[in-house]
């Protein structure tokens, strides 16, 4: 097991550069295999989710070629095998790989996928949508085996705005013969990363980042250079570290209008930002927070993937601040070590209710899940004197370099194998 300790009370100053975004990263890498060619994807994190999916590939016999931030993937030898549960279970994103083994191969077997434990997360809006398609899908004994003769677009409506159900429908339709339409897809800007880089193959999808998406099936998908785009929820979760204790801090290579609701909220509390085309500076921490009320919500809303770490900063502002969540019931795992560390917070059902300000004590915490154990790293180096995170793991699978990173900005901040 990894451990992260934290020295706390350490003000942050300078820059910090954002990676690619790893939800749309574990997307591309599956796609890529739609290919006859080969692809090249650049601003590729070096996050432990990217590992794992290349594990994958190597174990279908994809060719990789692996340097830094970017990465080649040629499936010209590619063999369609099972994907055990040894390998899916590493992560959530290994369903995206049912999506393109189904779209290029018409069958697709693989176990159920693994990931964070925030909540129920079913996939049967992914698999309606390939049945939709014309495939059947049977699950022995939690392995998944979908296949068709041949995959026909449809109309399909998704009764949640899903993202991994978006994106995976994508994947299979953009052979399909005819026409396919997503109706309430999802609208983040992942969706719009994934549908920029199968276009670039030769794909034929419309309306990505809307709630309609128009694909029109193609036979061949020919070579392609694609960037992925920079992790919103890194820059996010970043900012959120600088309000706590940035003097300045700068985040660099950033979307500002991906992070829109949460950079409006800062502002509501009082943080001072200087907000360009390509970044955001923190100009320093303020200890005179305005107390204010969150509720989590599918692109555009508040992200889900924020709440955690936001709600650090909400230990620090004066008055009472609420956080409900929407998307995840398991989402305040991170709670208890947060009372653990000092701060007055009660949970109600989906809604958490925060008391403000509070010192944070440094104390041994455990990361829960990725944005639990971002939410840690934030109360740690907020907090007076030593914090120790246990189950560091969960953020390494999201995080690029985060000890390096935060440690050039100054933090004390290391991790250990125990």
């Amino acid at each position: 097991m990894k451990i992260i300790e934290i020295e706390g009370g350490r003000q942050l100053k300078g820059t910090i550069r954002v990676s690619g975004a790893k939800n749309a990263t574990v997307a591309l890498i599956p796609a890529a295999i739609l290919t006859d060619e080969e692809a090249t994807i650049c601003n590729v994190p070096e996050i432990t989710d990217t590992e794992a999916l290349c594990d994958i590939l190597k174990m279908l016999k994809v060719q990789i070629n692996r340097s830094t931030e970017s990465i080649i993937i040629n499936p010209k030898d590619m063999n369609n095998i099972e994907i055990t549960e040894k390998f899916s279970k590493k992560l959530r994103a290994s369903y995206y790989f049912m999506g393109a083994l189904l779209g290029k191969y018409k069958k697709a077997v693989m176990y159920f996928p693994g990931g964070c434990s925030i909540g129920a997360r079913p996939i049967d809006l992914h698999l309606k949508g390939f049945e939709a398609l014309g495939a059947t899908v049977r699950n022995e004994k939690n392995k998944y085996i979908v296949e068709a003769k041949e995959l026909k677009g449809a109309n399909i409506y998704l009764d949640i705005a899903s993202v991994g159900a978006t994106i995976n429908i994508m994947l299979a339709a953009v052979k399909a013969k005819g026409t396919t339409i997503i109706d309430n897809a999802a609208k983040e800007p992942e969706i719009v990363n994934v549908a920029t880089f199968l276009n670039s193959m030769g794909a034929k999808i419309t309306g990505a980042g809307t709630s309609t998406i128009k694909i029109v099936g193609v036979d061949y998908l020919h070579q392609c250079f694609h960037e992925v785009i920079p992790d919103r929820i890194e820059a996010g979760s970043y900012i959120i570290m600088g309000a706590l204790c940035g003097n300045p801090l700068k985040i660099d290579n950033v979307i500002p209008e991906h992070i829109d609701p949460l950079l409006s909220k800062l502002e509501e509390m009082g943080v001072n930002l200087e907000i360009g085309s390509d970044y955001v500076i923190v100009l320093g921490s303020n200890k005179n927070l305005k107390a204010t009320n969150i509720k989590t919500a599918v692109y555009p809303g508040f992200p889900t993937d924020l709440q955690q770490p936001f709600t650090v900063l909400l230990t620090q502002a004066n008055g009472k601040s609420k956080v409900t969540e929407t998307i995840w019931e398991n989402r305040f795992m991170h709670i208890p070590y947060l009372k653990d560390l000092g701060a007055d917070i009660e949970v109600k059902s989906q809604t958490a209710t925060i008391i403000g300000p509070n010192p944070l004590i440094g104390t041994q915490v455990v990361a829960t899940d990725l944005r639990a154990g971002a939410a840690m790293v934030a109360a740690g180096l907020l907090a007076e004197g030593k914090t120790t995170i246990t189950n560091a793991e969960h953020i390494l699978r999201g995080y690029e370099q985060i000890i390096e990173k935060l440690t050039a900005v100054g933090a004390k901040i290391n991790i250990k194998e125990i």
